[in-house]
């Protein structure tokens, strides 16, 4: 037996080590082949999805598939393994050197829900043209290093920034991809990754899926103390509930890349309140905020986002605080894309046009897509209009002291792996540019001197501060400041 599955065994991690509730039986694999028509759609996505942004004579071409589907949620996931062949280079303004085609090994993992696909997983590396067998292929490529943020943040770690302080950006790129890891982090991290089994009730379908998860968290735990090292606010970076999670699942299963990718409606720019903010202001203590929600596995982050600020806004002209309906959004604002993204001026447009909100209590939460069910009658919220707000943070506290609380939008790069504290991290790692995830600001204050946003997350109440997140105030940390809005009750 490999090392790892011997530690996973002594730790009764693999399954049968300990005695676990019956799961069922998973469909075993389909031979190697052309797509069957149950693999069709999902292996079709998959391809998609890797050649996604390359130009025409540059894509891959599917080669041989095998898999198997079975049962998730409301849905289908589907455990894909195929062969992908790469074109050869020939052009000069691209490769140096021509190069022959390439034969690429690649696992994929699709989440197929109502119609609609997610890619979970994508892990390739290059193999022999002929795959040994085709019954036991190799092993396709080693996780990806985590936290890239894409080509645009790579390219911005080698220019100066005023917020730099000396900082060799280089070098912290090297850092946080720096591999092989450590031969003996694994052995110690084994009994941390026991317990984040047991604290949050994780269960694998197979010693493979384990071994895959153990190696993840590892590599996760390490890229978390050198956002640790690197940040410089208070914040603590460590294990959470996503630390089994590799950045790309993080991302497409929790984030919202439509919120830089898109415009969205224009809304009206608000008026400014004309007063100073004063020291600190919370919201949570004066009854307008609801308890925090969980998004689940679902890109619905604008949902929340704008019925927390609706809430907020309903309480302070209306007297009522009442917890409002994420689903209805989900369900009904045609203009977005549900689990899969959306934004917040979309969202507020489709409850002015629809005509309101339903509570919490009347349309509940179901974290995917279905039918709308929105019915007039039972609205109990209406908005007049939504409004823009300014990017100055001192003029964005003075607004949420006297208006309520913000929506916003930041990039969530580390919050993957954020615990508690004021986080802050160097400004190039946490793009402005690169926003992602949309949250509600309650309120803002003071710590030892460090003056913080207070922000309600939706990632539920085991994750952060009791499901709250403290970033820096002052210096545009994460975009904070780029994408403030609210709707307008009068």
């Amino acid at each position: 037996m490999a090392p790892w599955l011997q530690l996973l065994s002594l730790l009764g991690l693999l399954p049968g080590a300990v005695a676990a509730p019956a799961q069922p039986q998973a469909a075993s694999f389909q031979a190697w082949g052309p797509p069957s028509p149950e693999l069709l759609a999902p292996t079709r996505f998959a391809l998609d999805m890797f050649n996604r942004g390359r130009a025409a004579g540059t894509r891959a071409v599917l080669g041989l598939v095998r898999g198997r589907g079975r049962r998730a949620g409301q849905g289908s996931l589907y455990s894909l393994e195929a062969t992908l062949e790469e074109p050869p280079c020939n052009d000069p303004t691209v490769c140096r050197l021509p190069a022959s085609k390439k034969t690429l090994l690649c696992s994929f993992e699709v989440l197929d829900e109502l119609g609609k696909h997610v890619l979970l997983r994508k892990d390739c590396g290059p193999v022999d043209t002929k795959v040994p067998g085709l019954g036991e292929p190799k092993a396709a490529g080693e996780p990806k290093s985590a936290f890239t943020q894409g080509s645009a943040m790579i390219s911005s770690l080698s220019q100066p920034h005023p917020d730099s302080r000396n900082e060799t950006f280089s070098s912290v790129l090297s850092l946080l991809n720096e591999d092989p890891l450590p031969q003996d982090l694994p052995v110690k991290m084994a009994s941390i990754f026991k317990n984040f089994v047991i604290t949050y009730n994780r269960t694998y379908e197979s010693k493979e899926e384990a071994r895959w998860r153990l190696s993840v968290f590892v590599n996760n735990m390490v890229r978390a103390q050198k956002i640790q090292a690197l940040d410089r606010g208070t914040a603590q970076y460590g294990v959470t509930k996503f630390s089994d999670l590799t950045e790309e699942e993080f991302r497409t299963i929790y984030l919202n890349p439509l919120l830089r990718e898109e415009p969205g409606n224009k809304m009206k720019q608000a008026k400014s309140v004309g007063d100073l903010a004063p020291p600190e202001w919370d919201w949570r203590s004066k009854g307008a905020v609801t308890k925090v929600k969980d998004q689940g596995m679902c890109g619905s982050c604008w949902a929340f986002s704008v019925t927390g600020n609706v809430e907020g806004q309903w309480f302070l002209n209306q007297g009522t605080l009442l917890s409002l309906s994420e689903q209805e959004l989900l369900d009904c604002d045609k203009m977005d894309k549900a689990c899969m993204g959306g934004l917040p001026s979309n969202a507020y447009s489709a409850i002015k046009n629809l005509g309101g909100l339903e509570t919490e209590d009347d349309y509940s939460y179901r974290g995917h897509m279905q039918a709308c069910n929105f019915s007039a009658e039972k609205a109990k919220v209406y908005i007049n209009d939504s409004v823009e707000l300014s990017q100055n943070e001192q003029k964005l506290a003075a607004w949420l002291a006297k208006k309520g609380p913000i929506s916003v939008a930041i990039n969530a790069f580390g919050m993957q792996f954020y615990r508690h504290g004021i986080s802050r991290p160097l400004r190039p790692l946490c793009s402005p540019w690169l926003i992602d995830h949309a949250v509600l600001l309650v309120g803002y204050g003071n710590r030892s001197d460090i003056p913080f946003w207070a922000i309600k997350n939706s990632w539920g109440t085991d994750w952060g501060e009791k499901g709250y997140y403290y970033l820096h105030r002052g210096s545009g940390a994460c975009g904070v400041n780029t994408m403030a809005s609210s709707a307008v009750v009068d």
